[in-house]
């Protein structure tokens, strides 16, 4: 027990390192994985104080990349890179070879060697996948053109980081063997495997799914997701020699066959999260912030080529792809970055001897600060846009393609912004299609997402309690807001916010418990719906119209429970004047004899 102690120690310390990281993080509206990265750098062996377990720590970490590529194998979809492959493809290879010839010239410039430089190149080129996808959510312009074309790019990218991964050993100079024999062994290794889960896997895993699904055991469903994504991880890596990585990302590609596949993402989301956030901590440990003060002239050139370099080479191929103007600068600021398969090829890279720690802490800095700056990019492509137009020649060229269609949500005014469409979400949009009432969705499930923009309803998908997806929405021009999740965490914060930012606007909301109708109602909820009690006052409508009592009456005391936010004592003044007036009009508008 003694020799698990440290363990329990290093996991529970580093976890709340990173909550106080992320918390900060939010609080500065900068992406969490910054917070969690600074907070790995504090309990790093390069900073005085208390010093994490860097092997343990990192033992636990390959966890988060096992469950990291799991999650891209799950939602990877080769049509979502068919629909926009004219552009996606050439771009992207264009791009990795113009940004791995700049890797290769700073390594140049450093001394390094060619192999260090090659992996340098790659690492700089591919960018993070989350901070990408998080920064298009709360622009609200993940289910828009831009996004289709950006999630595209991500799909090849993906494709691209997994292949690289594979190759990755044969650039290492503990091999021996001549290059050609190395990549192709290795190749071949990953070619059996990837034939042998597409072939076999999608066949036996989504069934071994769907027969464990009807023994309804969430647990057991549970602990066979997590027994498939490492057991699949580690005997890719120890029977066929493939990076876990690449284990990993194929069992997500094999689940995702299956009908039940968005139940499998919901149930491994506590997973993914909680050992990301370890790999992103373990990641900032590696860090030595006196090697970077003393080398702050090769971290300001790395951001550079990040920044500025990939947002430049991104708008120049802008005049070569058929993309309208936007797409490209939406595209350009989402690539100006690099993350997690950047950090996953630096530590596959330090195991193989590519790079050296130092070298590794290089790159960790020229990510910190690209994935600090990307919000801030993004604000401002309104100025750069403003700046580009003053340029006609060019901006024609950059916009031959003819403009993209304008999001919905950007021209609605006196709308309805209705935040989840369950099924009360959903009624409640018929019905405003039906009156030819303007209304905006916010939804986090894509299934739902589609359908509404099937049917033609203006809808930005993402999460409006943890993204700033609701600056998108156009709240001073709404005629209210109705938040109808019952989760009453996420309302609670979608009220705050939406009061904050447009006190004016009513908000409907719906509650699941007693405290939070008063709880709303603080935030600045002007009308909270309690289900559970309204059944009850329907109950009592019915039973006292029954009983003869005026329709008015009744109605007029169901209103008074309302106003005293449920407070069902019969003690305030509102309930007991309509009490007293349907005890002096009595039933059927008769006096009641009192005996």
């Amino acid at each position: 027990m003694q020799h698990e102690l440290p363990i329990l120690i290093n996991f529970t310390v580093a976890l709340l390192a990173a909550f106080m990281g992320g918390l900060l993080a939010r609080r500065l509206k900068l992406p969490s994985m910054v917070g969690y990265m600074l907070a790995g750098v504090a309990i790093g062996p390069f900073t005085p104080g208390f010093s994490g377990d860097l092997s343990t720590i990192q033992q636990l970490a390959e966890l988060g990349v096992i469950f990291l590529l799991f999650d891209v194998g799950l939602h990877f979809s080769l049509r979502d890179l068919w629909e926009v492959r004219a552009t996606v493809i050439p771009g992207a290879l264009i791009q990795i070879v113009v940004i791995t010839g700049l890797g290769l010239l700073l390594a140049h410039l450093w001394g390094w060697s060619l192999a260090t430089g090659i992996l340098l190149g790659l690492a700089l080129t591919i960018a993070s996948t989350v901070v990408m996808i998080r920064n298009l959510m709360d622009q609200g312009l993940l289910n828009t053109s831009h996004g289709r074309v950006a999630v595209g790019w991500l799909v090849l990218e993906d494709l691209v980081a997994v292949l690289i991964l594979v190759l990755l050993p044969t650039l290492s100079t503990k091999t021996q063997e001549p290059l050609w024999q190395t990549a192709g062994l290795a190749l071949l290794k990953a070619g059996i495997f990837a034939a042998l889960m597409l072939v076999a896997g999608t066949r036996i895993i989504p069934w071994f799914l769907r027969r464990l699904a009807h023994m309804r055991s969430r647990e057991l469903f549970i602990v066979a997701i997590v027994v498939i994504t490492i057991g699949t991880a580690i005997g890719a890596s120890s029977v066929f020699g493939v990076s876990l990585a690449l284990g990993a990302f194929l069992a997500g590609v094999v689940v995702s066959e299956s009908a039940l596949s968005h139940q499998v993402g919901a149930e491994m989301v506590p997973f993914r999260e909680t050992f990301a956030v370890l790999f992103f901590v373990s990641v900032g440990m590696l860090v030595n912030p006196l090697y970077l003060l003393a080398h702050a002239g090769e971290v300001l050139l790395l951001v550079m080529v990040i920044v500025p370099g990939k947002f430049l080479i991104t708008v120049l191929q802008g005049l070569l792809l058929p993309l309208p103007a936007r797409t490209t600068l939406i595209l350009a600021a989402g690539r100006s970055q690099i993350g997690e398969f950047s950090f996953i090829l630096g530590t596959a890279g330090i195991a193989l001897g590519l790079f050296k720690e130092e070298q590794y802490s290089l790159l960790l800095a020229g990510a910190l600060l690209s994935i600090t700056l990307n919000p801030f990019l993004f604000r401002a492509l309104p100025w750069v846009e403003a700046h580009l137009r003053k340029v006609p020649a060019f901006w024609s060229l950059l916009d031959r393609h003819g403009p993209a269609r304008a999001p919905a949500a950007e021209s609605l005014r006196d709308h309805v912004v209705v935040i989840g469409c369950g099924r009360v979400g959903q009624h409640l949009v018929k019905v405003l299609g039906h009156l030819g009432f303007p209304r905006l969705v916010v939804e986090q499930d894509i299934g739902r997402v589609t359908e509404l923009e099937r049917q033609g309803v203006p809808t930005l998908y993402g999460d409006a309690a943890n993204s700033d997806i609701l600056s998108q929405v156009h709240l001073k021009r709404a005629h209210a807001v109705v938040v109808t999740p019952q989760d009453e965490a996420a309302a609670s914060i979608v009220v705050a916010t939406t009061h904050t930012e447009a006190p004016h606007v009513p908000i409907i909301v719906r509650a699941a418990t007693q405290e939070g109708v008063h709880r709303l109602f603080a935030l600045g909820a002007q009308h909270v719906i309690y289900p559970e009690l309204e059944g009850g006052l329907e109950m009592m409508r019915e039973t006292l119209a029954h009983l003869g009592y005026p329709e008015s009456n009744v109605e007029g005391y169901m209103d008074a429970v309302r106003r005293s936010h449920y407070d069902l004592s019969v003690s305030t003044d509102a309930e007991q004047r309509a009490l007293e007036r349907m005890l002096a009009e009595g039933r059927q508008g008769e006096p009641i004899t009192n005996h």
